[in-house]
């Protein structure tokens, strides 16, 4: 017999993914691998398309199976209104990435993206560092202040390609309480001497900087998992640094949300990766990369 989200014994549970797009996304895999592992046999996790404009109609057909959301693009900020509150975390950043439906129907918000950042790179060995560098502006960017706020004693240097980018990430930093500088995308290179570099770009966007990667560089976070590795990550291991990835993210916050979705901690960290991990070779032995 499973579990409801209190932790006892109750009705079969629904959660879900929501974005649009949404069919490469990863969390019905890793969800549903917690589930197993917990024996959460009768509960359900289901992807499904919507934009902001369908947001409100969806949420208004959830009955009390439900819950909780996982959120991605482009509704984290779309439903904020919609909720009847969001953590401080979420509120930090104006982002809410997973929805708990609790007693009396009550829809929270909270962002596990924030601390899931901060835990994938605990696992690998980074807690403090007295510096930092973020490659990229934008909603990721942002959470990437957001958890640099918990682990950087000292200045974050932002490069960026515009000068609108660099005063929104100027005014991240104000608000989170990082000093944050900021560059032109031309000087990205120089982001490598930094102790922790955080790329937040799109795919194929750093792969011209692979060849700047120094003889002996820190930690580097690309929070893309695919393709990967990416050309950058590839040329940094191979200089012997450390690398953290798309996939640790995505987990981390995906265990995170199980724990508060099920009310059951600790989530199973090595199930959810080994099975993302298996889901992503499977991608990439199915068929050729596309366009």
């Amino acid at each position: 017999m499973s579990a409801g989200a209190d932790g006892t014994a109750g009705s079969p549970r629904r959660a879900a993914v929501l974005g649009k797009p949404i069919g490469h996304s990863l969390s019905p895999v890793l969800h549903r691998a917690a589930y197993a592992a917990l024996g959460l046999d009768d509960w359900r996790y289901d992807r499904f398309e919507a934009d902001e404009a369908a947001l409100p109609a969806f949420l208004g057909r959830l009955d009390a199976s439900w819950a909780g959301l996982s959120l991605t693009m482009p509704l984290k900020r779309a439903v904020i209104p919609l909720l009847d509150g969001i953590s401080d975390t979420a509120a930090s950043v104006e982002a809410v990435n997973t929805v708990v439906f609790t007693g009396g129907g009550r829809r929270t918000g909270e962002n596990t993206d924030i601390p899931g950042i901060v835990e994938a790179l605990r696992e690998r060995g980074v807690e403090r560092v007295g510096r930092a560098a973020v490659l990229g502006a934008g909603a990721t960017a942002s959470s990437a202040l957001a958890a640099l706020s918990r682990i950087c004693s000292g200045e974050v240097t932002a490069y960026v390609r515009s000068e609108s980018r660099a005063a929104e990430m100027r005014g991240w930093g104000e608000r989170l309480g990082v000093a944050v500088t900021t560059a032109d995308w031309d000087a990205a290179a120089e982001a490598f001497d930094a102790p922790l570099v955080v790329a937040t770009t799109p795919a194929g966007a750093t792969d011209h900087l692979a060849g700047a990667v120094p003889e002996h560089p820190g930690t580097l976070f690309d929070v893309l998992y695919e393709p990967w590795p990416t050309r950058l990550a590839a040329a940094w291991s191979a200089r012997g640094g450390a690398v953290v990835g798309g996939l640790d993210l995505l987990v981390h916050q995906a265990v995170l949300q199980v724990e508060l979705m099920t009310g059951r901690a600790p989530a199973p960290l090595a199930a959810m990766r080994a099975a993302g991990e298996a889901a992503l070779a499977a991608r990439s032995t199915r068929e050729p990369a596309a366009g």
